[in-house]
């Protein structure tokens, strides 16, 4: 095993019993950090009912996690790697689980939010760490290959797992324990994690660049606000000027990380070949990934009518395939497999289930089901070999910013993909709408739902089956341009990763010094 002080992995070393209950250890927190990005889809009527929060808090109680864990990736990535990851990563945990106490005994909406967004600071450190140390752990690229998959299909399972749980939760128990299914994982990270995960840091990481935190938030927040609005919102000039404000900022910090001496993210990490296509295709995957979400969670309820409880247990069927792809990618590679093919077929893989998506009708569940299986196996193919192609070609003493880039962009490319893909469905949606109904209906499903419940008779049956056919045909529209995307990046891969491979263990790279960061 690599010694827990080092920083750099023992040549040809291969992980045994321990390291891999390690990984077993990691997989905990990481489940509960992504079943937090949907652990209040059934919790929020009964938070409602006792805090009686106003729209806007209610909006924050929802949002403020995922803002905060996205404006802090790269910071907490980059401080990982210089004050070490698994001392990161054992704060993370403190903070997450002392959190979850907050949230769970909670007295008012503001309490909420607050705790909220602390365990966005939590789930911060968690991710990127996470990552760094299997890359540590494992020096092996084949073992790594696997622990990468692992982690993957965890990270997608989660965020499905996460709505269920909720439900479970809260049918039996009070609203608050939804926090409190943190605190043993958590507990026990911080038991054995400093027993089984070994330090990790960049040897020579220079200062801490502070300018470089609030210039790295003000770009990621406010595109991330501004593209996450307005699937449901539309164009509005405040969400566009959001987005434009971030991406000012965004150029303002890659001016100052290519001019510092000490970056936070070093631009020399893009000289590795692998890396730049590796994030950008990651962020493609998950642009398909999440855009297609927008419209089959949708499906499944107002579409097909099924309640809240039975829409998350029918969901949770497609990441049967999840757990399949990731291994089965990892084998290929190994197996001398071209990982520019592996990608490329990911990636069509995930544009056949879009395919599926564009033959739905209004009464297609296992079609639907069947269509969001193929994509996800196909999408989480190709996270796992980027995540993995990322990893082995940088510098291990910069895993951290490296895994905090990687998910950085994966936000971006969800969110990118419930604006793009929203708004071509809405747009088609309103097209297909009768002409002459209220405005409410002509606007959303809920709202034709909602506006056909009041009406009597067959013209509220109409009104409804109409809507539906006008959400499908939405759905089959955005599937169409999800097929095109993919087939696009099927080509891109296979033109940038031809030929690129990870290095191993010997001649594995040094960490990035400061001046060369800025050579």
């Amino acid at each position: 095993m690599t010694n827990p002080t080092s920083t750099t992995p023992s040549s040809g070393a291969l992980a045994g019993r321990r390291e891999w209950t390690a990984l077993g250890v990691l997989m905990l927190p990481l489940l509960l950090v992504s079943m937090d990005v949907s652990v209040l889809y059934f919790a929020i009527p009964s938070i409602s009912a006792d805090l009686e929060p106003s729209g806007t808090q209610q909006l924050w109680i929802f949002d403020i996690y995922a803002f905060v864990l996205a404006g802090l990736l790269m910071t907490m990535g980059s401080l990982g790697d210089r004050i070490g990851r698994r001392k990161l990563l054992l704060f993370g945990a403190a903070a997450f689980g002392t959190a979850s106490v907050l949230a769970a005994y909670a007295n008012s909406a503001e309490m909420l939010i607050a705790a909220r967004a602390i365990l966005g600071i939590g789930g911060a450190t968690l991710m990127p760490s996470t990552m760094a140390i299997i890359r540590t752990m494992f020096t092996d690229p084949g073992q790594r290959a696997k622990a990468i998959g692992m982690w993957s299909g965890v990270m997608t399972g989660g965020i499905a797992l996460g709505s269920v749980m909720s439900g479970v939760l809260v049918q039996y128990f009070w609203w608050g324990s939804v926090f409190l299914v943190n605190l043993p994982a958590m507990v026990l990270l911080l038991v054995l994690g400093p027993i089984l995960l070994p330090e990790s840091r960049n040897p020579e990481p220079g200062r801490f660049d502070l300018l470089s935190v609030p210039l790295s938030m003000a770009a990621v927040l406010p595109v991330i606000y501004g593209i996450k609005e307005i699937p449901s919102e539309g164009w509005k000039t405040e969400y566009v000027v959001s987005v434009l404000v971030g991406l000012v900022f965004a150029a303002l910090f890659v001016h100052r990380q290519r001019t510092a001496k000490s970056p936070l993210i070093s631009p020399a990490l893009f000289r590795g070949r692998g890396f730049a296509p590796a994030v950008v295709l990651n962020l493609i995957a998950s642009f398909g990934m999440l855009g297609s979400a927008y419209f089959t969670t949708q499906y499944l309820q107002s579409v097909l009518g099924k309640s809240s409880m039975e829409a998350a247990l029918w969901a949770l069927l497609p990441t049967v395939l999840v757990g399949v792809a990731a291994p089965v990618s990892a084998q290929l590679v190994q197996k001398g497999v071209d990982r520019a093919h592996v990608v490329s077929g990911g990636f069509v893989t995930a544009a056949c289930g879009y395919g599926l998506l564009t033959l739905a009708g209004t009464d297609s569940l296992w079609l639907v089901l069947a269509g969001a299986g193929v994509l996800a196996a196909g999408i989480v193919t190709v996270m796992s070999q980027m995540m993995d192609l990322a990893l082995g070609t940088v510098p291990v003493g910069n895993a951290g910013s490296a895994s905090s880039l990687l998910e950085t962009g994966a936000e971006f490319g969800g969110a990118l993909g419930m604006a793009v893909l929203g708004s071509i469905g809405t747009a088609v949606y309103r097209q297909d709408v009768p002409a002459g109904v209220p405005t409410a209906a002509h606007e959303t499903l809920g709202g034709a739902l909602a506006v056909a419940g009041q009406l009597p008779g067959d013209a509220g049956q109409a009104l409804a089956r109409a809507a539906r056919e006008a959400f499908t045909d939405g759905m089959q529209a955005a599937a169409v341009a999800g097929v095109i995307l993919l087939l696009g990046a099927a080509a891109l891969a296979t033109a940038t990763l031809r030929k690129v491979s990870v290095r191993g263990t010997e001649g594995a790279p040094e960490a990035v010094a400061p001046e060369q960061a800025t050579a």
